[in-house]
């Protein structure tokens, strides 16, 4: 038997399977690094170009670094990888960091999705509204939806901190009242997704494939696909 309900509460262990008990969502919301794909391997070389460049001598960014930023606003993410230097050295250091990671992710392939990714939001997007809210950079999204092939017809908006200036939290509560959602979901990796979400009141499911570790969440996903029998 499967139970259909409006909001999912938490599992009761032993008496129904979580995957059996299905979402019954007006939207989706989804983030990007850590949920749709992982962009830290080519991310960091350009990210280590940059900061060398920029005069942080033999400076390396790991891939495992960018896993513990990625999430977080660009004015954080440069607070906490380069806390010794000034306002203006850190703005410039990633205003290179950005460029050099827009050149290198427009020549790779960018075969790096979590499986599932492509078909699952094209299947799901015929049955309701698909977004992307990130704290990305302006046109990341949209460099991903080039790199992926999707098109606006399966993200219907995008909204992401370099384009409002905007973090996580009020990019969703805008996009949420600009389309009347009454039962939306956002899909995310990491606790800072959790803490968004919930202060903008809607339903988290987390990836817990991805990047973090959410202390808690409505459900739960051990693969993005899962999404195609959890949302009806």
């Amino acid at each position: 038997m499967i139970f259909y309900l409006d909001y999912a509460p938490a599992p009761v262990y032993g008496i129904i399977p979580t995957m059996s008990i299905k979402i019954k969502a007006d939207a989706l919301l989804l983030d990007v690094d850590g949920t749709l794909w992982d962009s830290t391997p080519i991310v960091a070389k350009a990210w280590t170009r940059a900061v060398r460049e920029t005069g942080f001598g033999d400076m390396t960014v790991e891939p495992d670094t960018l896993k513990e930023l990625f999430g977080k606003t660009m004015d954080e993410i440069a607070e906490a990888l380069l806390p010794g230097a000034s306002t203006e050295v850190r703005e410039a250091a990633m205003d290179k960091c950005v460029l050099y990671e827009q050149e290198a992710l427009e020549r790779d392939p960018c075969d790096i999705c979590y499986p599932g990714v492509i078909e699952t939001i094209r299947e799901l997007s015929l049955r309701l509204p698909v977004s992307i809210v990130s704290n990305c950079q302006s046109g990341y999204i949209e460099l991903f939806m080039e790199k992926t092939g999707l098109t606006e017809k399966e993200i219907r908006d995008t909204s992401c901190f370099g384009d409002t200036g905007k973090g996580k939290t009020d990019n969703i509560r805008d996009l949420v009242k600009k389309r009347g959602y009454r039962n939306a979901y956002y899909v995310g990796d990491t606790e800072g997704d959790r803490v968004a979400v919930r202060q903008a009141g809607i339903g988290f499911i987390a990836a817990d494939y991805g990047f973090g570790d959410p202390e808690e969440a409505d459900r739960r996903l051990k693969s993005f696909d899962e999404l195609k029998c959890l949302i009806r």
